[in-house]
């Protein structure tokens, strides 16, 4: 009980003289911890091959299925913020960071099972007369993955998310987008440090399945979809690595036939380690927190008066349930939601994207490697547009800076198309440099969008309550979590099947027959099962065949830009809270 009790902010008030600054490098460390959410990407190769560990096999997840643990981990960092919020405000950062701990890092270690029991192939059977008279199987792991990282680990990220914003906003009054700026600047950043982590935590602990040779070498057998070989009276399955297949491994290795469920990706292994790291980082975070005494200001401080900067900043009070109740709150809902739905969905997909569009077009440039840095970059310049932004807005305003935002957002959007295609018909490096520019200004304005939002909502609300206002405000990055993300798998997944389909038309059914074992009437199965892909139907194009992957996320771009300009609108109607809103002291 006294170890409860050292965690409320009545126990750390600072003492007079107290250095403010010894404050930001606590929330920092926190949201290095839990921005590493961000890299999520980078562990899509192994997640999806943690059977086939070369490649993906029948019964391995898909990136739907990945990406989906991606979108509930912001679900719940969107419900559990809005609950944390009021929260923050009775018990105090040190409590809500200690519980952010141990619900992200618990979070990584029932991940970690769940890997573990999808490797081993623990499944359970479920007997539902009423449904189907054969029972259902349900392989275990994929729940718990969902349960540890994505809910667990999610209200986790959501407490952590919370905890300084509210208290650096109140040590830092004169400069409330710096303020916000720092508190928010690790959580770009994570993706930084996890993007180097997890790399290396993944080679070192992978181990290549049992190699049979070239597809030439091999007898192979296609039953339900899926490829076998017979192994001294055995029907033992296994996957196929095309040349096209090598830049997606883990580990580079041979092209040729391999034995599924007889490495490692070393997947489990990964979230075992970096949740036991994340606890012990942020529990020595949480406990560093302090909050100033009731009424201090910095020295010297004086409140700025209004001018045309600055007419939104207001003097006066609202609280947080009625906040809810004026059209500002939902304007910046939208403004936020939209912003992070066009940026999310991409993040969740980063690496891959990164492969599918450039890496046929350029094969000896783009490499794993060097997606795997492009998801570096995006976290380095998500972190600078953070305080960049944040900062700057504390100069020309918060409505001009999402002004800018959503003008220049849109243009850029609408670019990645054009740069995709004109990849296809004239590969180039020119139109990668293109791609690459657009792709890191709009992950600082992303970035930015989320530090300079606390201090919009200071300035339209007041400070009073601004840490609750925002926890309810971030369901709006919840929506997005599930938006983004959903646009972008769904309208890629539609984008895979019409390409197959475009390729498949140009082999006889006869040669399709030879190539894959099965009739041309059984390719939806094929599909399904992974037999066949873009990857493996390209070596048997005609010359000139351009690759489809190239233009696979157009239609995605079209759409976030349509999202920046619903926000667009959106800001440019928030004015000033009404005067009947104002809390009763503060009139």
């Amino acid at each position: 009980m006294s170890f409860i009790k050292k965690l409320h902010k009545k126990h750390i008030v600072a003492k007079p003289g107290f250095n403010r600054w010894l404050v930001p490098p606590a929330s920092i460390a926190i949201h290095l911890c839990i921005g590493s959410v961000y890299a999520w990407s980078m562990f899509n190769p192994a997640l999806v091959k943690i059977l086939g560990v070369v490649t993906s096999s029948g019964d391995d997840w898909n990136l739907g299925q990945v990406v989906w643990i991606f979108s509930v981990a912001i679900v719940s960092l969107g419900l559990a913020a809005a609950y944390a919020g009021k929260w923050l405000e009775e018990v105090g950062p040190r409590m809500v960071g200690f519980v952010a701990a141990c619900c992200w890092g618990g979070g990584f270690l029932i991940g970690s099972l769940g890997i573990y029991l999808q490797e081993i192939g623990v499944q359970i059977s479920l007997s539902l007369p009423m449904f189907s008279s054969e029972p259902i199987v349900l392989r275990l792991g994929l729940y718990l993955l969902y349960l540890g990282y994505g809910i667990i680990g999610g209200i986790g990220l959501g407490l952590g998310y919370v905890s300084p914003v509210s208290t650096l906003i109140r040590w830092f009054p004169d400069r409330r987008g710096m303020a916000t700026g720092m508190a928010i600047m690790g959580f770009g950043g994570g993706a930084m440090i996890a993007k180097v982590s997890i790399d290396r935590l993944l080679a070192k602990f992978y181990k290549a399945p049992e190699y049979l040779g070239n597809i030439d070498t091999v007898n192979l057998i296609t039953e339900g979809g899926r490829r076998f070989v017979d192994i001294a009276g055995n029907l033992t399955e296994v996957v196929i690595v095309t040349a096209n297949d090598i830049a997606k491994m883990i580990v580079p290795g041979d092209t040729g036939v391999y034995i599924v469920g007889t490495g490692s990706s070393g997947a489990a292994q990964t979230f075992l380690f970096l949740g036991i790291v994340y606890f012990i980082i942020m529990t020595i975070a949480a406990f560093s927190y302090r909050v100033p005494a009731e009424g201090w200001k910095p020295e010297g401080w004086v409140p700025p008066k209004d001018s045309n900067k600055t007419r939104l900043i207001t003097k006066n009070n609202v609280h947080i349930d009625q906040a809810l109740k004026t059209p500002q709150f939902y304007f910046l809902w939208i403004v936020l939601c939209f912003n992070v739905s066009a940026g999310i969905g991409v993040i969740g997909v980063a690496k891959t994207m990164m492969i599918e569009i450039f890496q046929p077009s350029l094969p000896i440039i783009v490499t794993a490697g060097f997606a795997g840095t492009y998801v570096l970059m995006i976290s380095v310049f998500n972190m600078v547009g953070r305080i960049f932004w944040a900062s700057m807005s504390d100069f020309i305003g918060r409505k001009t800076t999402y002004f800018i935002f959503f003008s220049l957002g849109i243009f850029l959007y609408l670019s990645i198309p054009f740069t995709a295609k004109a990849m296809s018909v004239d590969p180039t490096v020119t139109y990668l440099i293109m791609f690459y520019a657009a792709s890191m200004i709009i992950f600082t304005m992303y970035g930015g969008g989320f530090a300079t939002i606390p201090a919009y909502l200071a300035d339209i609300f007041g400070t009073k309550y601004v840490g609750g206002i925002h926890g309810r405000l971030l369901t709006a990055w919840s929506t997005a979590g599930v938006l983004g993300p959903v646009a972008i798998t769904q309208l890629r997944q539609q984008s895979v099947d019409n390409a197959i389909s475009d390729l498949v038309s140009k082999i006889t059914p006869e040669k399709f027959q030879e190539i894959y074992g099965a009739p041309l009437e059984n390719l939806s199965l094929l599909v399904q099962q992974k037999t066949v892909t873009i990857s493996n139907l390209m070596p048997h194009m005609p010359v000139g065949t351009i690759n489809p992957s190239t233009t696979l996320y157009n239609t995605t771009m079209f759409a976030m830009a349509g999202l920046l300009a619903i926000a667009f609108v959106s800001n440019l109607l928030i004015g000033p809270v009404d005067k009947k809103h104002h809390m009763v002291e503060d009139k």
